[in-house]
């Protein structure tokens, strides 16, 4: 997963209108209450626009990339949360 999310999917993701960062969180330690259950990385993706990250998501190239981090998941029951800043 992580030489995919390195070598393709970063670099990919970081050429699309509205691009700002992509991260692979990697879970040290619960400095404070309990990490939700098999939780061990993080991943965050920010744009612009919600609309410029639809955009990537919808181009051939993460519809190609993203099943080949996905299936190093041990579950693709994973939850998506969506964050603004404010």
């Amino acid at each position: 997963m992580l030489h995919v999310f390195h070598n393709s999917f970063a670099p990919a993701a970081s050429q699309q209108p509205g691009f700002i960062d992509v991260r692979m969180l990697k879970l040290r330690s619960a400095l404070a209450g309990s990490p939700p259950p098999g939780a061990n990385y993080r991943f965050v993706l920010t744009y612009a626009t919600e609309e410029e990250r639809k955009h990537w998501v919808e181009t051939k190239v993460h519809q190609e990339l993203w099943p080949l981090i996905e299936r190093t998941l041990k579950t693709k029951n994973y939850t998506v949360l969506l964050y603004d800043l404010v």
